[in-house]
Parts: structure tokens; C-alpha cells; sequence
């Protein structure tokens, strides 16, 4: 675009150039000036159509939004302003002084001073040619009666005499007579016949005349008559240089004269022809400065454009854009500034760059730890609203983080549901401690009863302020924990109190028989009675302690694939389907589980145990057993009745030894129960339904070589 726009104001500049040259002669000036003229016309239209493409394109750059393309309209404007205000005044005055020295030149008093030099010039030859023609009728009288032997003597000495330069004596015919001449090497001047004609018809010729090789002369022919009547008619022929000095001021004179007058018939056409010449350098000369001043305002833009360019990038974030410096001035000084900056943005950018990866880092290894951490962690700030929950805390209390995250403790969760009264005990315990404080509470959470030991604490004053909040689901710790005292209390039932009972089974029995036969028969059957309830009541409390020492002794569980549809209908053809209302419900397709057939069949005979005692004198009994493969590739069994249910008092206790409602009962049938299921590490819940009855849920992990469904 450059190159093309040089090569435009070269053209244009030449162009100029040739005006103005062809002013200097009229000639040229009016041969070349149409050419010039439309030249000229094309140039200031290109020029013209140039300028106009690059202020639509320019226009298009402000529309975009283009930094620096307002500045460079500006400069351009204000640069343009500069270049017409001075054009147009010199324009005008130029057109001025141009119509004023025109009408100067054709003057009347130089219009009579060239025409009296003209006619000055003229006079002074014509007194010379008639000098010469007085001369010239004297020689044809002395050469009247020269015969032909003397002709030549009398030619040269009328030459002499007369100062002539050249004489030249004809015949009728035209043929030359005698020539001399004071130049020996001038050919005569040969006359024309029609001239020769007119002499002798007695009318003498005389003219001023450019002759080739000789300049301008003299030439005059007069007749020459004889005395004899039969005599021819000669013609005497007179050639005289004009003076230099005179012909060539006469010449000047008369020249100037002729082109005055040439171009004082054209004067209204020269002011136009000037006028327009004037016109268009003056629109070649605003359209150049125009496009130099587009030319000059777009490359004191093209800094500030790369300069904002960069500014954009930096606000984005790349910092490699960094603008080369071409120049020293300000501009050059504010780029290398720029850079400066741009420099220390990346380093800066590097260094929090690498600061923050660290802290990632950082952040990423405690997210670990705390995601790991089978305890919840809870970070709350200084007013007690949760910052940071990890998965384990979500987990244990059984709700989604989002539903803790930004929330304050005391509005955790609805006002009448476990959650709410946790967060209001955390709370409470906050207010009332202020370092490190403990406690073990209860959480009913959406799978049963939990116990839940909270650990909490401020955090040390520094940057942030807030409190930490550790809390573990020691449930299983405290289950673990009860087996194990009442397994410690079957063991010592079994080892302190069985070992007694047979000696006094024997006793009461050898009492009976020593003394049945001395009593009367009223104290032998009281005695037999009371003997009787003796030996009745140690059985039973030797079966309770063979009950607690089973207990005590539960075998460890063989875990292999089993088919549990199969397993609960061995087991459930045991019993009277009619009379207990069984309706079973066998997911189709059910994996199989992981489980010893021995332990499992015993649970479901407990809870068929359990459900019959609980239906018995229904008058509609029913009893649901169903099977079916959860979400979580577990396998569920649930045994629902329509009894009366559990009472409510005994909820939190139920899978605890002696934990029963029924008059003959150890209540070790559920701890059995939940004892054999953890042993395959699954899980038991019971709950109360509303519409009656009771349903006790077991999920069991399925096999993970499983290939067969039943």
C-alpha cells in the first residue's frame, strides 16, 4: 500500500513538474497542455478515489472499535486543515496577481510601443530600400548605352561606387548578362519570370526579403532601356545585405509584435487555461497532503495501536506480547516502558503462578488427608457458619456437603430433625467453651441410631479466625465394645454359675429320695413339688447359660458365594405358610452373595421366630420376606410383618443381649442376629411402620467372582 502510494505522489510530482515546464514556451505549453490536462485529471481522481477507500476503511476501523483509529481521523483532519487554509489563500491570490499581470501585459502603451517599434523598424528599411532603388534607376541609366565589352568594366565600377554588394544585368529571356559581386562566392540571386515580366512592363520591384545562407536583403529590379528603338528591354538586379544590428532588432521587434498580437486575441482563453493549470496543482497539491497527511497520521498511530495491542494482552494475561522499538522520541521511550512493565508482570505472574501451585499443592494434600480422614472435619468461621465440610462428615451424618456448606450450625436442617439438633449442640458447646472441648452425643441418622463423639476447637488467632469441628461415629466402637463385655459376662455365667447348678440339681434330687419315704404323704408331696421346681429352674438357667456361653462362642463366619433365594426358601419350607399369611417376593436374577450358609440360615430363623411370636393371635396375620439387588451392588432382605411392632422405649437397645419384650425370652436372638450380619459385613436395620408392624432390612455384599444368577 506504501509502494503504491509513493508511486501515486511521484507521478503526481512529475506531472507538476511538466506544467510548469511547458509554461516557460507558448508553443509547448499549448501542444502539451491538454495531455497534461487529462493526465493530471486521472492522477487527481486516482488520488481522489485513493483517499476515499482509505477514510471508508478508516470509518469501518472507528465502527470496529479499533484503537488509535479516532487519533489517526484526527491528526488527519487536523493536518488536512493546516495544508487548505494556506493553499487556498495562495490559491486565491495566485488567481489575483495572475488576472492583474495578464491584463498588465496587453497594456494600451505597450500595445503603441511595440507598434510604434515596429513601425520605427519599418521605416528605417524601407528608407534604405529606397536609397537602394535611387541607386538602382542611376545604374540603368549609365548602363542604357554599355555595349556588351564594357558591361562588366561598368557593373564593378557602379558597384564600387554605390557600395552594392551584389549587381546582376538580365536579358528578356531571363539569362544573366553580367554578375558582380563583392562576395565571389554568392551565386546570383535568380529572380522569378513573373517578376521579370513586371519590370518590364516598367513596374520596378523592391522587397525586403530572407533569403537562405544570406539573411535578410535588399533586392530590388529595375529595367534597363536602350537608346537604339529596336533595342531589348535589360533588367538590372540589386542585392544589399540589411545591416545586422537592424535585422536582427527588427526581427526581435517584429516577433514580439506577432506573438503580442497572437496572444492578445487568446487573452480570455490564457486566464482560463491558467486558471484551470492553477486549479489543478492546486487539487493534486491538497490531494497529496491529504494522503502524505493519512500516510504521516497513520504511522504516528501504528505505535499506539501496538502499544494498545499489547495493553489487551496484558489485560488477558499473555505477557508475551512485547511491541519492538523502531524509534527514540516519547513514543519510542513509553514502548520501552511498556516492556519494562510487561517484564515484571511475568515475573510477578511466575512467581504467584508458582505461590499458587504451591498452595494448590498444599490445599490439594490436606483435601487428601481430609477426604481420607474417616473422621468428619467441619471448618466453620467466626460466626459459626460452615466453610469447609469433608466427605467423611457429609457421610456420617448422611446428607449431601452442599446442604452444610455456607450454612450457619444453628440452621442446619429442619427445625424438628436430627441435624438441626446437632448443629445446635455443636453450637451450644462453642458458646460455652472456649478452648478445646468434648462430648459424645446421639444422632438418629437416615440409617439408625448413631453415637457421635464431637471434638471441637478455636483456631489460633492469625490470618482468619473460625473454629474446627472433628467428630467420629464411634457406634461400632461402642457395639464392639458392649459384645465384648457381654461376651466377657457369657464367659463368666458359663464359669461361675453353671458349674454350681449341677451339684445342686443332684442335692435337691437326693434330698427327694432320702426323704421321700420318711415324710408323710402331705410334707412328701410338698417336698416332691419343691424338688421339682428346683431341678425345673436349674435347667432353665443352665439353658440360659448355654444361651449366653453360644453367645460367647459364635463361630467365625466361612464366607463364600451363596445363593440366598435359594437359601431363604430351604428355610421358609419350614414353616406354615397359610397360618403366618408368608407372601415371598424373590428378586429374579439375584446375584449371589458373600455368606456361610450355617450363620445365615440361623438369621433367618431368628427373624421367622421373631415375626411368628410377633403375629401370633393376629387375626389376619401377614408376613412379607423379599429379596432384591440395590444400587450400591448390594443385596437386600427385608422381613416385614403386621404385628404390633417394637416398643418404642427399646429402639435404641433392641440388638443388645436381654433386650426383649417376651416373658420366656433371653433377647439374644437379635444380637445374634446383628452379630452374624457384621460378621459379614453387612448391616441391619429395624424400624416401626406406620401403617403397623415391624420391618427388619439386611443388605449383604455381593460376591465379586459371582457368575451364576439364580
Amino acid at each position: 500500500m506504501r509502494r503504491f502510494i509513493a508511486v501515486v505522489l511521484a507521478v503526481a510530482v512529475m506531472l507538476l513538474a511538466f506544467l510548469f515546464n511547458a509554461s516557460r514556451g507558448s508553443s509547448a505549453f499549448s501542444d502539451t497542455l491538454p495531455t497534461l490536462f487529462v493526465v493530471g485529471g486521472i492522477l487527481g481522481a486516482a488520488l481522489l478515489a485513493l483517499l476515499v477507500w482509505r477514510l471508508w476503511w478508516l470509518r469501518k476501523r472507528i465502527r470496529r472499535g479499533v484503537f488509535g483509529a479516532k487519533l489517526t481521523l484526527k491528526l488527519l483532519l487536523m493536518f488536512g486543515v493546516v495544508a487548505t487554509l494556506p493553499g487556498f489563500v495562495v490559491y486565491g491570490a495566485s488567481v489575483f496577481f495572475l488576472n492583474r499581470s495578464i491584463e498588465t501585459w496587453f497594456d494600451v502603451r505597450v500595445d503603441n510601443a511595440l507598434a510604434s517599434g515596429v513601425k520605427l523598424g519599418q521605416a528605417a528599411l524601407d528608407d534604405l530600400l529606397h536609397d537602394l532603388e535611387l541607386k538602382a534607376q542611376r545604374m540603368a541609366l549609365s548602363l542604357s548605352d554599355e555595349g556588351l565589352g564594357s558591361i562588366i568594366t561598368g557593373l564593378s565600377t557602379l558597384r564600387e561606387q554605390s557600395a552594392v554588394q551584389e549587381l546582376t544585368l538580365f536579358d528578356e529571356r531571363g539569362g544573366v548578362i553580367a554578375h558582380v559581386s563583392g562576395d565571389r562566392g554568392l551565386l546570383p540571386v535568380l529572380p522569378e519570370r513573373g517578376v521579370l515580366w513586371q519590370v518590364r512592363q516598367e513596374h520596378p520591384y523592391s522587397r525586403i526579403e530572407e533569403v537562405a545562407e544570406r539573411g535578410l536583403v535588399m533586392h530590388v529590379i529595375v529595367p534597363v532601356y536602350t537608346s537604339a528603338l529596336t533595342g531589348e528591354t535589360r533588367v538590372l538586379q540589386l542585392v544589399q545585405p540589411v545591416p545586422s544590428t537592424l535585422a536582427r532588432d527588427a526581427q526581435a521587434v517584429q516577433s514580439a509584435y506577432k506573438e503580442y498580437q497572437e496572444i492578445a486575441v487568446s487573452r480570455l482563453g490564457l486566464k482560463r487555461i491558467y486558471g484551470v493549470a492553477l486549479t489543478l496543482t492546486l487539487m493534486l497539491a491538497l490531494l497529496m497532503t491529504f494522503v502524505i497527511a493519512y500516510v504521516l497520521s497513520d504511522r504516528l498511530g501504528s505505535p499506539l495501536r501496538t502499544l494498545a495491542r499489547g495493553t489487551r494482552a496484558v489485560a488477558k494475561g499473555d505477557f508475551s506480547q512485547m511491541p519492538s522499538v523502531s524509534s527514540r522520541d516519547e513514543l519510542g521511550v513509553l514502548i520501552q516502558s511498556f516492556n519494562r512493565m510487561t517484564r515484571q508482570l511475568s515475573d510477578a505472574r511466575e512467581q504467584v503462578a508458582e505461590n499458587h501451585r504451591q498452595t494448590e499443592q498444599a490445599k490439594a494434600f490436606l483435601e487428601r488427608v481430609l477426604a481420607n480422614l474417616s473422621s468428619g472435619v467441619v471448618v466453620l468461621d467466626d460466626t459459626l457458619r460452615v466453610r469447609t465440610v469433608n466427605e467423611a462428615a457429609a457421610h456420617i451424618l448422611g446428607v449431601d456437603s452442599v446442604a452444610l456448606e455456607g450454612r450457619l450450625l444453628t440452621a442446619l436442617g429442619q427445625d424438628a430433625d436430627a441435624l438441626h439438633g446437632f448443629g445446635t449442640a455443636a453450637a451450644t458447646r462453642f458458646g460455652e467453651h472456649e478452648g478445646e472441648w468434648q462430648e459424645q452425643v446421639g444422632y438418629t441418622g437416615a440409617d439408625a441410631r448413631q453415637t457421635l463423639l464431637l471434638r471441637g476447637t478455636r483456631l489460633p488467632s492469625g490470618y482468619e479466625r473460625g473454629y474446627v469441628l472433628v467428630f467420629d461415629d464411634v457406634t461400632k466402637l461402642i457395639d464392639a465394645e458392649r459384645n465384648a463385655a457381654w461376651s466377657e459376662v457369657a464367659r463368666r455365667l458359663a464359669h461361675e454359675i453353671k458349674n454350681p447348678l449341677t451339684p445342686i440339681q443332684l442335692s435337691a434330687e437326693r434330698i427327694a429320695r432320702k426323704l421321700g419315704g420318711r415324710l408323710e404323704a402331705q410334707d412328701a408331696d410338698f417336698l416332691a413339688r419343691a424338688t421339682q421346681t428346683i431341678v425345673n429352674q436349674v435347667a432353665a438357667m443352665k439353658n440360659m447359660v448355654d444361651a449366653f456361653a453360644g453367645y460367647a462362642r459364635m463361630p467365625r463366619a466361612r464366607l463364600e458365594a451363596l445363593d440366598l433365594n435359594a437359601l431363604v426358601r430351604d428355610v421358609l419350607s419350614l414353616y406354615d405358610a397359610k397360618a403366618l399369611g408368608l407372601h415371598l417376593h424373590l428378586g429374579e436374577d439375584l446375584p449371589h452373595v458373600v455368606g456361610d450358609s450355617t450363620l445365615l440360615r440361623q438369621v433367618i430363623h431368628n427373624l421367622m421366630q421373631n415375626a411368628q411370636d410377633a403375629l401370633a393371635g393376629h387375626v389376619s396375620p401377614r408376613l412379607d420376606v423379599e429379596t432384591h439387588l440395590k444400587k450400591n451392588q448390594t443385596v437386600s432382605l427385608t422381613v416385614t410383618d403386621n404385628g404390633a411392632g417394637f416398643p418404642e422405649h427399646l429402639m435404641t437397645r433392641l440388638f443388645e443381649p436381654y433386650a426383649t419384650t417376651k416373658a420366656k425370652g433371653t433377647g439374644l436372638g437379635l444380637a445374634i442376629v446383628k452379630k452374624i450380619v457384621e460378621e459379614h459385613h453387612g448391616k441391619i436395620q429395624i424400624e416401626n411402620l406406620k401403617t403397623g408392624g415391624a420391618a427388619v432390612h439386611i443388605t449383604l455384599p455381593v460376591h465379586a467372582a459371582a457368575g451364576e444368577n439364580t
